[in-house]
This record gives C-alpha cells, structure tokens and sequence, in this order.
C-alpha cells in the first residue's frame, strides 16, 4: 500500500499555519516602530511554529521529525512571550492576546500529543 500523505493532513500543522495568519494580519496594521520590532518577531516566531512542523514533516527519520517538532515547539513558546509584550505594549488589546494565548496553550498540548505518537505505529508517516 503506498498511500502518500501531506503535510496538511496534520490539523496542527493547518492550525499552525491559520495561527501565523491572524498574527500577519494584526501586525499588518501596526505603526513602523512596531512592525519593525515586536512585531517582526512575533511574525517570524508565529511563522516558525508551522515552518518546523514541515520540515520535521519531510525528514527520513522520525527522530529528526521530533526534533524539528522541538523546534516548533520553541517556537509556540517565544510567540506566547511576543504576545504577552504585544499586550503589555498596548498594540494588541487584553482579549485579542487572551484569545492568542488559549489558541497557542492549545495547539502546545496537540504537539506535546504529536511528538509523543512520532514512531509510533499509529503515525501516517
């Protein structure tokens, strides 16, 4: 059976990507100063999160898979901090950035599940 599968079979991996999306929209619309500094790691860390995903996705091991997963896993982390000190700094009101940070608490526990199942029969892989 040689089913081939992709990347965007993973739900974390589309949620990772839709999460970079909403960050590149609300960041769009910032002043200079703030794109070019919080917002410019917010976007990068954001986008990172889904970019580690992919490459862990399309490696031959499943153990560089799961490091790449790390990678992402980091990545999630340093979004949070981005979207704490967007918060702090007033350029994303209180509810957005709570919203933000259930959306990334979430998708932290889906990958902690994902990099548990790597090598795992179960995973598509």
């Amino acid at each position: 059976m040689n089913e081939q599968h992709s990347i965007n079979d993973l739900e974390i991996y589309r949620e990772a990507m839709d999460l970079g999306e909403l960050v590149w929209k609300l960041v769009n619309s910032w002043s200079a100063f703030a794109k070019n500094t919080v917002g410019n790691q917010l976007v990068r860390c954001a986008d990172s999160i889904a970019a580690n995903l992919s490459e862990g996705y399309g490696r031959f091991h499943f153990k560089d898979n799961q490091r790449f997963c790390y990678y992402s896993r980091g990545s999630l982390f340093e979004t949070q901090t981005f979207v704490e000190k967007a918060v702090h700094r007033e350029l994303i009101p209180d509810e957005v950035g709570r919203d933000l940070y259930s959306r990334l608490n979430t998708l932290k526990k889906r990958l902690n599940a994902y990099i548990k199942s790597i090598g795992s029969k179960s995973n598509p892989q």
